[in-house]
C-alpha cells in the first residue's frame, strides 16, 4: 500500500517552491524526483524545492548543527543542488514558524553557502543576513538576441552577472539561459539578472535563474543588483561609513535591501505558506527513477 509524504507549498515574493519537511533526513529526493515535483502540470510546481532536515541528520551540514538547528537542503526546479536561496531561506523560516518549531525574534539555518541569521517580525515580513558579497576582477558580457551588454559579476554564496539595461524588454524571453563571456567567469552556470532604474536608489529586475529559468523574484540576485547598483552609483559602504539601501521590485513583488559597512547585506521581504498536502510514494518512487 502506497504510503503518504507531507508537503507544503509557499512563496517569497512569488518566487515558489515545494516544502517537504524530513527532520531525519530519511527521504531519497534524487534530481528526477525533485524536478518532478517542481514540474508545474505533471507535479506541484515550483521554482524549487526546500527540503527541510535537522543540521545533525544531514552529512553536508553536521558541522553546523551547534549554530543552526535546521538545514535547508535547496534544490533548484530541474534538480540540481544550489548553495543558497535568498527567497528561499525566508520561506524555509515561515515554514518553521508555521510548523511551531521556531518563534518570532531570530533564528539561524544551515545553508551549504553557511549559516544565515533570520528575523522573523510581526509585521509578516523576513529578514535575512545574506552575508558578504564578492566582486570578483574581470570583464563579463551577457547577451539576448543581438544586443550584448557589460555586466557586473557578484558572488552572493552563487554566481551573478548584473546587467543594466535600457528597457526590461530587452531580455526577451528568457526561456534559456542567457549567453555570458568569457565562459571561465563562470564555470557551474550564472544567475543572470537585467536592471533597470526606477528612481534613486530604486532598481526593477528580471531573472533568469540557474537551474530554473525566468521567475519571480530571486533573493540572491536582488542583493547581488543592489551591490552593483552601489557601486555603480559610487556607494561603497565599506569607504563612507553609511548602510547604502536599496529598494528592488521584482516581477513578484518588492525587497528591501541593505549593505552595512561592515559589508553584511540585509534583505527584508515577504513568505507566504498557502498550502499543506500529501504526496504519494508510490508515484514519487516512479518518476524518481
Amino acid at each position: 500500500m502506497s504510503t503518504r509524504i507531507a508537503f507544503l507549498k509557499g512563496h517569497g515574493t512569488e518566487n515558489d517552491f515545494v516544502i517537504v519537511p524530513d527532520p531525519d533526513n530519511a527521504l531519497d529526493l534524487p534530481p528526477a524526483a525533485v524536478a518532478a515535483l517542481c514540474d508545474r502540470r505533471a507535479g506541484i510546481g515550483g521554482d524549487g524545492l526546500l527540503h527541510v532536515v535537522r543540521s545533525a541528520a544531514h552529512p553536508e551540514a553536521k558541522d553546523m548543527a551547534e549554530r543552526a538547528e535546521w538545514f535547508m537542503d535547496y534544490r533548484n526546479g530541474d534538480g540540481s543542488i544550489a548553495e543558497m536561496c535568498g527567497n528561499g531561506v525566508r520561506v524555509f523560516a515561515r515554514y518553521l514558524q508555521h510548523a511551531g518549531l521556531v518563534t518570532e525574534g531570530d533564528l539561524a539555518v544551515a545553508t551549504r553557502g553557511g549559516v544565515k541569521r533570520v528575523h522573523l517580525a510581526e509585521d509578516g515580513d523576513v529578514t535575512v543576513a545574506m552575508g558578504r558579497a564578492l566582486l570578483p576582477e574581470g570583464d563579463v558580457t551577457v547577451s539576448v538576441g543581438g544586443r550584448s551588454w557589460p555586466a557586473r559579476n557578484v558572488n552572493m554564496g552563487n554566481p551573478h552577472a548584473v546587467a543594466f539595461v535600457d528597457d526590461l524588454a530587452h531580455a526577451g524571453e528568457l526561456h534559456a539561459p542567457p549567453p555570458f563571456s568569457p565562459a571561465s567567469a563562470y564555470p557551474e552556470g550564472v544567475n543572470v539578472e537585467f536592471v533597470v532604474d526606477r528612481g534613486p536608489r530604486h532598481v526593477a529586475l528580471r531573472v533568469h535563474e540557474r537551474g530554473a529559468g525566468e521567475t519571480r523574484s530571486c533573493g540572491t540576485g536582488a542583493c547581488a543588483v543592489a551591490v552593483a547598483a552601489a557601486r555603480r552609483d559610487g556607494a561603497d559602504p565599506a569607504a563612507t561609513g553609511t548602510p547604502a539601501t536599496y529598494t528592488v521590485d521584482v516581477p513578484g513583488g518588492r525587497l528591501v535591501i541593505t549593505e552595512g559597512p561592515d559589508g553584511e547585506i540585509e534583505m527584508t521581504g515577504p513568505a507566504v505558506i498557502v498550502a499543506t498536502g500529501e504526496i504519494e510514494s508510490a508515484w514519487l518512487e516512479k518518476v524518481a527513477r
